[in-house]
């Protein structure tokens, strides 16, 4: 089976709740296998998802969201 990764920065991010907050929502798409953050404090944070297909990026915009931070791009 094969699988997509894609990066996406994310403002607003300032801690490890921030973390689990995002890792949370964007795990709840479907097809979403795994969901790295790599965290910048008071910057743009990394966040790496892994999943089985391409993410639409209004879904991925909108989990983030929900979260309470936005994407950077």
């Amino acid at each position: 089976m094969s699988t997509t990764t894609a990066t996406y920065a994310v403002s607003g991010m300032t801690c490890s709740h921030c973390v689990t907050a995002v890792t949370e929502e964007v795990s709840q798409l479907d097809g979403v296998s795994a969901v790295e953050v790599d965290l910048h404090a008071g910057g743009d944070s990394r966040v790496t998802v892994t999943s089985r297909a391409p993410l639409p990026l209004d879904a991925v915009r909108a989990a983030i969201d929900e979260a309470g931070y936005s994407l950077a791009s």
